[in-house]
């Protein structure tokens, strides 16, 4: 209700106060399904809707061009002698359980030494949380094909001291680590979210631990991974789920194939590679929920996990 109709609501006789109360909570309420409806109409139409199309079709034969046919659990037992599939796995497994916590060693490295006080901190922030906003895209992706192919920026800098650098993004052993590296270029989003958390630690806990002694390596240990725990599981949880879903990056690099010798395969990739290149949208739309039951498993292995080494204040 709001505050007018609240006081007319009191200025009215009791027997008239009850059916006025009962209008203008009619009215407000009406108001807010109007506000909702965008809301709703969203979560239905591009959420939910596409969601649970998706779980029909991938118990159907669908190749985008008839009508869907029903196989029940045929899409599921392909899966377990896919090869591809498997391989899929494999690449994105290493890239996430590697990319991810490099991504945060980083982040948190910088965003301590950004705590120290160092001068033009707003635009150092700035710098370093750009490449978070544009390392996703085809135009970083397409500049990280010329840094690190054969006749790349990076070949022609280690030739200046006598070096042959390999075609480090034809070659299958390193193909993978320029991915990562990508991502672990990507370390503004977390060291800003870092360096907020930082700032909230009482200075009192370090003048504490210093009058007792403790260096800066204890300090660290004792003090900052602790208090700045929560921020580490948010940062982690976020960075898993994210990075099972990387895809611009390898598809750019790869041209869409995954390759040199499926070494760049993401699992995103191979998705869509099953459901748009080689139109097996049913079994696509199978390799998706699969997808969304390993990154839940990852969350809530996470979230089990997080009772053993997470500090809270409280």
């Amino acid at each position: 209700m709001t505050a007018l109709g609240e006081l007319r609501a009191l200025s009215a006789p009791r027997g008239m106060q009850s059916a006025r109360e009962k209008a203008a909570r009619g009215r407000d309420n009406k108001a807010a399904a109007i506000f909702l409806a965008p809301w709703l109409i969203g979560l239905i139409g591009i959420t939910l809707g596409p969601m649970l199309m998706s779980l029909y079709l991938a118990f159907t034969n669908y190749n985008l061009l008839q009508n869907p046919q029903f196989t029940g659990l045929e899409n599921i037992q392909r899966m377990l002698g896919d090869e591809r599939l498997g391989a899929s796995l494999l690449v994105t497994a290493i890239y996430v359980l590697v990319s991810v916590p490099l991504q945060l060693a980083v982040a948190l490295a910088l965003a301590i030494l950004l705590d120290r006080g160092v001068r033009g901190l707003p635009l150092y922030r700035s710098v370093f949380y750009l490449p978070s906003l544009l390392g996703a895209s085809v135009a970083i992706a397409a500049l990280w094909r010329l840094v690190f192919g054969g006749q790349g920026l990076l070949n022609a800098l280690l030739s200046l001291f006598g070096i042959q650098g390999p075609a480090w993004i034809a070659e299958p052993q390193t193909a993978l680590g320029t991915l990562i590296v990508l991502h672990v270029w990507t370390f503004g989003s977390p060291m800003v979210i870092f360096l907020a958390g930082l700032r909230q630690i009482p200075r009192e806990l370090y003048e504490a631990a210093s009058t007792d002694g403790a260096g800066r390596w204890r300090q660290f240990r004792s003090i900052t991974l602790p208090m700045l725990s929560p921020i580490i599981f948010f940062n982690l949880v976020l960075g898993l789920i994210g990075s099972f879903q990387t895809f611009t990056q390898a598809f750019i690099i790869s041209n869409g194939t995954g390759g040199p010798a499926d070494s760049t395969l993401f699992y995103s990739l191979y998705l869509y590679q099953e459901g748009f290149s080689s139109l097996r949208m049913g079994y696509a739309s199978a390799l998706a929920w699969l997808l969304l039951i390993i990154i839940a498993a990852f969350t809530a292995v996470n979230f089990w996990a997080a009772k053993y080494w997470v500090f809270y204040n409280d």
